[in-house]
């Protein structure tokens, strides 16, 4: 299983040893501040790259940074786990009761679920404030899409529980929560509404519509100009990477080059080497036949010598 780095003392140097996976390199980069995380991130997918994994390394690189306010839910989610998990579970209670249609349920659920969300947008605020970043006045409708989005959508929740989110939430769909009103009586029943309440009512719709309709638009350029901004980080690591990637090509290219060289005057020398060889080996066997010649020739004129000597006594 590929890891992050540990930091540990080898042999007098800073070394390191594999023993974190992906999740837990996961949740330390989204536990840090905002301005820690891209260089971390960074660091980390550098160093399981260079300890020869890879896949773990473009999965560390591919982690995008949080806005604000998803990192400040993030932190939340770390720091008071048992505040949220109130909120996730009546969100759980709250999908039950509108799959089997309690009505008492999902009115006990519906009483609960506006003050829980907003003691945890002040939460959030607080999380944010005491880890020095404070929020901007218009961060609290994108907490509470978050968590309202929690409540209601079973994956929304997953990944507020697991605090890694990379921007706020929001749900589009139909909210399981709806309006109980008590039947009305036959005096109601008999009245008819005024044309005047009838045109005011339709203009609250429209209204209540266009703001719903402004807001999930708002949401959409959100996250469209933070995929953009993400995409363009994107692109420039690669870049980056790309430029990393030619300036060492080209070092070692340059170095097969002058090996290249090496290795040529090295075949040069070792052919002059072996024809030396092969010349000494046929000039000493030559000069072997001289020797033997040569040392015939004395013995006979020593014989030769000797012969002569004896005869003259």
């Amino acid at each position: 299983m590929g890891g992050v780095p540990t930091t540990v003392e080898r042999r007098g140097e800073l070394g390191y040893t594999w023993s974190v996976d992906f999740d837990e390199a996961a949740d330390r980069l989204y536990g840090m501040v905002p301005e820690e995380f891209t260089s971390a991130r960074d660091a980390l997918a550098k160093e399981a790259k260079a300890a020869g994994d890879a896949a773990l390394a473009k999965r560390i690189k591919a982690l995008r940074k949080p806005t604000v306010v998803a990192w400040a839910v993030n932190r939340t989610a770390r720091a008071r786990g048992r505040e949220l998990g109130r909120l996730l579970d009546l969100g759980r209670r709250l999908r039950d009761a509108w799959r089997s249609q309690d009505a008492d349920a999902l009115a006990d659920a519906g009483r609960e679920r506006t003050p829980l969300i907003a003691r945890l947008v002040r939460s959030v605020r607080e999380e944010a404030e005491a880890a020095g970043h404070p929020l901007g006045s218009t961060a609290d409708l994108e907490i509470e899409q978050t968590l309202d989005a929690a409540v209601v959508d079973e994956d929304a929740a997953e990944q507020v529980r697991l605090g890694r989110l990379t921007r706020p939430l929001s749900y589009s769909g139909f909210t399981p929560a709806p309006v109980v009103r008590p039947a009305p009586g036959p005096a109601a029943r008999e009245r008819p509404v005024p044309k005047a309440e009838r045109d005011k009512a339709e203009r609250e719709r429209h209204k209540a519509e266009r703001e719903r309709r402004i807001r999930e638009l708002e949401n959409a350029l959100a996250e469209a100009e933070q995929a953009a901004r993400e995409a363009e980080r994107g692109r420039a690591d690669w870049e980056a990477e790309r430029a990393e990637a030619v300036r060492e090509h080209e070092r070692r290219a340059a170095r097969v080059e002058t090996l290249t060289a090496k290795l040529a005057k090295a075949k040069d020398k070792l052919n002059a080497a072996e024809h030396r060889l092969e010349v000494a080996r046929r000039e000493e066997t030559n000069a072997g036949r001289a020797a033997r010649s040569a040392r015939g020739r004395a013995e006979e004129a020593r014989a030769a010598l000797d012969e002569a000597r004896a005869s003259g006594g």
